[in-house]
């Protein structure tokens, strides 16, 4: 054997070790985990598509900029002027008085000219519509703000590998996969709930019932507030009433952390701490309300209803009749950040354990049949070279297996089937050398000259063929999505491992037995 024949063998066994190394042992079992991580397909979990209700977020951008057009007016002096919010998109103004008319029209410009358009009407009223530019904005960022919350919240929830991207061609749906999720009302509940942590003085109430708490005021809540209930701490399943401004002057978008704690009876409770702006808003919604009731209401539901001693910065603690379970859940919740709007389920999808375990075990089967099948084929065809061939291919799948384990690719159902397919790939490119080593044969070259003639013509149409294919598999991994994606990855892997082991290996084999002949006369192929 030459030294660099030895040199070749040496690096394929390395390369080989290292491959098994990688990978060993491959899949998770009941008794051990394995490598290779398994798609939602594969190991069982949940589904989900969500349809975002993107007119909550246009909602909430209206009845904030009418509260901030009340402010602005208060501080103007201008009296008289009603308004009233029209969600999802419109504001409605009236009584604007007609020596007041330009210093309205200007401070509107100032205040919401970049986001609403005016139009006139009869007796000074207005009507502000948000621009449709906006719309869309608002729409998109609404669908991208809850992708980004949903993602946040799997990941605490310790979720391996899951899947939250745009689904569909509406633009306001999110597929979720959850590979491993046994729970998965408890998962479903984390994901769908807002989770809108607000702080409200409370401006009227408790009352038993609404009309009650609305009878000083005719009947009807004020423009700028609304009714908002909860549990009543003097009766135990019972409900009250209470009137709160429509906009939270602290929001849990200024929340730093949240975390499960006990309130002073050793009773769950979650704490929370402000970050630097939220603390200066606590500071002073607290500062300048000190003896006055504030409401915690947390996914429009009055949790807690404590009087202000003192001003109080950057913490608190949110006490109710929560279960411990209830506590970790909203603590996540609070630090993955409030949903920018609503959710609700379009499909939902379980796939057992037990089926991704059958689907493991007929995909293994599958390609033990393949490559026996293939196997039988190449020595019947080619005769002793059909080994060479053999070898390479069962060579190529070692070291894809062992790419995916290095990488932390996600094994799909389709990505079996692109394993499978990396069977056919390897032997078509072996079929190739073989038959053109077989045209050099017949020319009356000797078995070592026609295996090098073999192997250097058909060097470029091998590297042609996949270098096309890996563009394909480019796109699918770039433009597909879950399974698709899957597939992608193992095609891709598959294709780079052939062209080692086609070309390599599979010459190296040649080499390796013409070497050992002194004067080779005869080549079985």
């Amino acid at each position: 054997m030459t030294k660099n024949l030895r040199w070749k063998v040496l690096s394929i066994v390395a390369v080989l070790v290292l491959a098994a190394v990688s990978f060993w042992p491959p899949f998770d079992t009941a008794e051990r985990s394995g490598r290779i991580r398994l798609g939602l397909d594969l190991k069982g979990g949940v589904h989900l598509v969500l349809r975002v209700q993107t007119d909550d977020a246009l909602r909430l951008e209206t009845e904030m900029a009418s509260e901030r057009l009340r402010e602005s007016l208060g501080q103007k002096a201008m009296t008289g002027v009603t308004v009233t919010p029209q969600p999802p998109t419109k504001i409605l103004i009236a009584g604007v008085p007609p020596a007041q008319d330009t210093a309205f029209r200007q401070l509107t410009d100032t205040e919401l000219g970049a986001v609403f358009n005016r139009s006139s009407g009869p007796n000074g009223s207005y009507t502000l519509e948000m621009r449709p530019n906006v719309v869309v904005q608002l729409r998109e960022q609404a669908v991208e703000q809850a992708r980004q919350t949903i993602e946040r919240r799997v990941n605490e929830l310790g979720v391996a590998e899951p899947i939250v991207a745009p689904h569909g061609n509406a633009g306001d749906q999110i597929l979720v996969q959850l590979p491993g999720v046994t729970d998965v009302n408890r998962a479903k509940e984390i994901i769908r709930s807002t989770a809108l942590l607000e702080l409200k003085i409370v401006e009227a109430g408790p009352a038993s019932t609404q009309e009650t708490l609305l009878q000083p005021y005719g009947g009807t809540a004020p423009p700028d507030m609304e009714v908002i209930a909860g549990a009543d701490p003097s009766s135990p399943g019972s409900t009250v009433s209470y009137l709160v401004r429509r906009v939270a002057p602290v929001t849990g978008r200024d929340l730093r952390s949240a975390r499960s704690t006990l309130d002073e009876n050793n009773l769950p409770a979650v704490g929370f701490t402000m970050n630097r702006e939220g603390a200066i808003k606590f500071g002073k919604l607290t500062g300048d309300n000190i003896g006055k009731p504030m409401a915690i209401i947390l996914d429009n539901k009055v949790q807690q209803v404590a009087t202000i001693n003192g001003r109080i910065t950057d913490n608190g603690i949110i006490q109710g009749t929560f279960t411990q379970q209830e506590v970790t859940d909203y603590s996540l919740m609070l630090r993955s950040g409030a949903l920018p709007a609503s959710l609700t389920y379009l499909e939902e999808r379980t796939v057992g354990p037990s089926l991704g375990a059958d689907s493991i075990r007929a995909g293994v089967m599958a390609s033990i049949g393949g490559l026996t099948l293939v196997a039988i084929f190449m020595l019947v065809y080619y005769r002793l070279a059909g080994i060479n061939a053999i070898v390479s291919v069962a060579m190529n799948l070692i070291i894809l297996l062992g790419f995916m384990a290095y990488i932390g690719a996600v094994m799909t159902l389709p990505g079996i089937a692109g394993f499978i397919l990396t069977i056919g790939i390897g032997v078509d490119s072996n079929v190739l050398i073989f038959e053109r080593i077989k045209e050099e044969l017949a020319l009356g070259k000797g078995p070592k000259a026609a295996v090098a003639a073999g192997f250097d013509r058909v060097w470029w149409t091998i590297v042609d063929t996949h270098i096309a294919s890996l563009i394909s598999a480019a796109f699918l991994f770039q433009f597909g999505t879950g399974p698709i994606r899957g597939f992608a990855t193992t095609l891709f892997f598959g294709l780079l491992a052939n062209v080692f082991t086609a070309v390599f290996v599979s010459r190296t084999l040649f080499e390796f037995v013409l070497s050992r002949r002194e004067q080779p006369q005869v080549l079985s192929i």
